[in-house]
């Protein structure tokens, strides 16, 4: 893959994370690196002023520079904009910051040196990767404070990661005889303006997602064969009539999950005329999650494949000042993303609670001594608490905007809340997920001799190997975080 361009994707990205060499830049991305840059030195040679390049920032674009100051200005912005707060954001994720702003600098209109993006290449292929604050970022001019803590080893400040301990960039760098680097005109703009930590944190949340839907689909699966529900309510003619593509994918896989299912047909023509919805409607909710994701996921490769600093530089006459930094294009998806997930949580809750109600042949609470054993009463507890946690994260960040730099930036995404709290809603998804497995596994047990179908019973098999049937109350919380290390440990079997 070629930065700059090569049309990334999310398994693309994914790929050159686990494998920084996966990427590199060829002679036309150099070429439109050098190009960009030195119409940046054109224009300043010139006297014309432009934003950014020749003036102050933000409110202070009135201010004209001078060009033996322009160095003095970049390196002046990166230290005056590195205020993030809160803890640090994982190293995954400041690895995918940087990628993702190499691949936007090298399509040549940001004005960055080679120098500059060959050096966060290196630093990436050496596992130099900066200690980023989690916090400080309203998602427009870009990500200024995040994307400055980023920045800051260039020129040998802040912090990095190494060996899981926070240390010295200055420490590290010495270690690999490489020497801070000065700044240019409108390199540290160039740097810190861009959607970067949207975009990563939007990345991550991405990656969990797509493989939560395929959980949820299993849990719902496992309880539908507990609750020994009917499985017409998947059947493919009445998707069909309803064609979204989130609702047809879900039945399809919900019918592959229950196909030659024993336990189901056992009881096929019982006078239950219908369930409830949480099983019933299983492809219409995970299906509108689905649609949620791929909608994201669209937009997310857009985004990833852009320019969005500001001003952008077209040629040695031209430097356009505009607004692709503005956040507001991924934060309501996201926003829109994150309700989808705490949905799938939602109607996981409802399932596990069905399976505790004692009916249809089911003991209640799932446990056959219950009274002096309180069984799986308190893990729908937890269920519930995390549920309702996530409908508190859902409030849409992207809805908010607070006037910034002095007006100059009156309306802002507020997107880098929006994709933080997109992936505390799919953390809390993990565990209420595990609790409806690990209600669904125990529900199976009182089906036997009948059998499951195949992809059931393997499954089964797996959460079996690590939490055994519940006879009495013992310490079930252990359960739930084996089972939820099932699950990010990607060991059940979901894809097919």
């Amino acid at each position: 893959m070629i930065y700059g361009a090569h049309q990334f994707t999310l398994p693309d990205i994914l790929k050159v994370l686990k494998d920084p060499s996966q990427a590199s830049l060829d002679s036309d991305a150099k070429r439109r690196i050098q190009a960009s840059a030195q119409n940046v030195r054109s224009i300043v040679d010139s006297d014309r002023t432009v934003y950014g390049i020749n003036t102050g920032f933000g409110p202070l674009c009135d201010v004209k520079i001078s060009e033996q100051q322009t160095a003095q200005l970049q390196h002046n912005l990166i230290i005056s904009h590195a205020v993030g707060v809160g803890d640090p954001i994982d190293k995954c994720t400041s690895k995918l910051m940087m990628i993702a702003k190499i691949h936007a600098l090298s399509k040549g209109f940001s004005g960055v040196s080679l120098e500059v993006v060959e050096r966060m290449q290196l630093m990436l292929n050496l596992d130099i990767i900066p200690v980023i604050p989690s916090q400080g970022s309203v998602g427009a001019s870009g990500d200024l404070a995040p994307l400055a803590h980023m920045v800051l080893p260039l020129i040998g400040l802040g912090k990095v990661w190494q060996n899981g301990n926070v240390v010295a960039s200055q420490q590290v760098l010495s270690a690999h005889n490489l020497e801070p680097l000065k700044l240019g005109p409108k390199e540290g703009l160039g740097l810190i303006n861009g959607t970067q930590f949207i975009l990563s944190n939007a990345l991550i949340g991405l990656e969990k997602m797509g493989y939560l839907l395929d959980v949820a689909d299993l849990a719902a699966a496992m309880s539908l064969e507990a609750y020994q529900g009917s499985a017409s309510p998947y059947r493919e003619e009445l998707h069909q009539i309803r064609p979204f593509a989130g609702s047809i994918e879900v039945a399809a896989r919900m019918r592959r999950l229950l196909q030659g299912s024993q336990n189901l047909t056992s009881h096929q023509d019982c006078s239950r005329v219908q369930d409830p919805y949480s099983m019933r409607c299983v492809p219409q909710v995970h299906g509108a999650s689905r649609n949620a994701f791929y909608h994201l996921r669209d937009l997310v490769e857009t985004e990833l494949n852009s320019v969005t600093d500001n001003p952008i530089v077209l040629s040695d006459q031209e430097a356009i000042s505009g607004g692709n930094f503005h956040g507001q294009l991924l934060a309501i998806a996201i926003d829109y993303a994150k309700i989808a997930a705490a949905e799938l949580g939602n109607i996981s809750d409802r399932r596990s609670y069905l399976l505790l109600e004692g009916k249809f042949g089911l003991p209640r609470l799932l446990t056959e001594s219950s009274g002096l054993d309180s069984g799986f009463m308190i893990p729908q507890y937890t269920s519930a608490a995390l549920v309702t946690e996530n409908k508190a994260l859902c409030y849409p960040a992207s809805a908010d905007s607070i006037p910034t730099s002095l007006g100059q930036e009156d309306h802002v995404s507020m997107g880098s809340i929006s994709s933080r709290t997109f992936n505390t809603v799919l953390d809390n998804l993990v565990s209420i997920l595990a609790v409806e497995l690990m209600f669904a596994a125990q529900g199976i047990e009182f089906r036997r001799p009948m059998k499951c179908s195949d992809l059931v019973e393997r499954n089964f098999e797996i959460i079996r190997r690590k939490v055994p049937k519940l006879e009495q109350d013992r310490l079930i919380g252990e359960d739930m975080q084996a089972i939820a290390k099932l699950i990010t440990s990607r060991s059940l079997e979901v894809a097919f």
